[in-house]
């Protein structure tokens, strides 16, 4: 069975744009993920803490028949293999890649929340999600993505920096 999941990727160490390039072929690389779609990419103004350089942010749709544990470590494998070292919650990072929907599941797992508990106050995924997966319903919150944007009360700089097309 084909699952349909969305990884949100960012970073803003090194060369950001690059950077989620790099780990958007490195997942359309593996033998058990199919790319579906891809958004632009957004620079975006930093949460939590402030005092940092700008992201580079971006939503990929994958599909897979992967079980939600083991997409993870392989979202984390790729995140190792660039170079992530793990430091403080909202602080810098050379690559990012979080898993905010897993079909319409919801899991609270030690490892795993899906839908990541986030999505609904960062105009950072949500903009770059609504991109490409805008009337997707939000398991929870019963509101698609698109509406889940425009009532966000996140008013953080999210801008588009290169189109998907």
């Amino acid at each position: 069975m084909t699952h349909r999941a969305y990884i949100g990727v960012g970073s803003n160490l090194g060369s950001p744009a690059e950077n989620c390039a790099r780990a958007i072929n490195m997942l359309r690389g593996h033998p058990d993920c199919v790319l579906a779609a891809s958004s632009s990419f957004y620079k975006t103004e930093p949460v939590g803490m402030e005092d940092q350089s700008w992201f580079v942010n971006a939503v990929v749709a994958v599909d897979t028949a992967l079980e939600p544990l083991r997409l993870l470590r392989i979202l984390l494998a790729i995140e190792k293999d660039m170079g992530r070292k793990r430091g403080e919650k909202w602080g810098p990072r050379l690559i990012d890649l979080d898993m905010l929907f897993y079909d319409d599941h919801i899991i609270r797992h030690p490892q795993l929340e899906i839908p990541h508990p986030e999505i609904t106050r960062r105009k950072f995924v949500l903009a770059p999600l609504a991109e490409i997966a805008g009337e997707f319903i939000h398991p929870k919150e019963k509101k698609s993505i698109s509406d889940l944007l425009r009532d966000t009360g996140d008013d953080k700089e999210v801008t588009v920096l290169t189109s998907s097309s």
